[in-house]
């Protein structure tokens, strides 16, 4: 069976309509976020989403220290999900800070921004 070249148009819309939900985070090779993994790895959480969610001190905090050091690494406590996943909460936070969302591992990502120059 073969498609016809309608069919193939519809399939390049579509995938670029699922792409532009990402273009709000900077993209990261492969490699950078191997490092990251690598760096981040064995450390422990720097911050941590409580009960509040996702407020404006949890976004001021980040962005602190994603102007610092690049990345970090964000635990988001069992009482901070209020019905949400751990993926949305990242998300959220990459998206207000403006960075790349690395790795989400249980409730606990990582988080990329490039030094702005």
């Amino acid at each position: 069976m073969f498609k016809l070249w309608w069919a193939y148009e519809d399939d390049a819309s579509q995938r670029e309509e699922e792409s532009e939900g990402d273009q709000g985070m900077s993209k990261l090779t492969a490699g950078k976020k191997r490092f990251v993994k690598r760096s981040l790895g064995e450390a422990n959480p720097t911050v941590w989403v409580g009960k509040d969610g996702v407020s404006e001190e949890v976004l001021k905090e980040v962005l602190k220290q994603l102007g610092k050091n690049r990345m970090v690494k964000v635990k988001v406590l069992a009482a901070g999900l209020k019905g949400d996943d751990a993926k949305a909460i990242a998300l959220r936070v990459a998206e207000g800070t403006g960075s790349a969302l690395v790795e989400v591992r249980g409730h606990t990502f990582m988080l990329y921004k490039k030094r702005e120059q």
